[in-house]
């Protein structure tokens, strides 16, 4: 195999990177809260974490959401972020959307009482949480 092969392969990998990137970036844009709601959330970020890790270790809760929820935590304590903190609006953002999103995934398969039981915060703070990440009341 020659030399241009491997700087032809390594180019379609970074092009492959980059693309999924951007697929990603356009994801938390579409997924983002809106408007005040993003000052809401990292009002509540406290209150999140320690809900997040009540819920990892909840054992009444489905396996593969304690084991997305142990991910979440992981990918919170990293200090690299996915998207770099000098890009507007989604610098700052991109843990609080990843949350939101993954928090949804949890009432749908959890329930929302399952939410509500480990929510260590205020009636107001767990308002928002519902409103910010688009969650049912029930």
């Amino acid at each position: 195999m020659t030399g241009s092969f491997w700087w032809d392969l390594a180019i379609g990998v970074a092009a492959a990177l980059l693309l999924t990137w951007l697929c990603l970036v356009v994801a938390l844009l579409v997924v983002r809260p809106r408007g005040d709601l993003l000052r809401e959330a990292l009002r509540i970020l406290p209150d999140v974490v320690r809900l997040l890790r009540r819920l990892a270790a909840d054992s009444s809760m489905p396996r593969g959401v304690r084991i997305r929820l142990g991910l979440l935590m992981v990918y919170l304590a990293l200090p690299i972020d996915l998207v770099p903190d000098f890009i507007p609006v989604l610098g700052y953002a991109d843990d609080a959307i990843i949350v939101a999103a993954v928090l949804r995934g949890v009432v749908r398969r959890a329930g929302i009482d399952a939410v509500r039981a480990q929510w260590p915060g205020t009636e107001d703070g767990f308002a928002a949480l519902v409103l910010i990440a688009g969650l049912d009341r029930k």
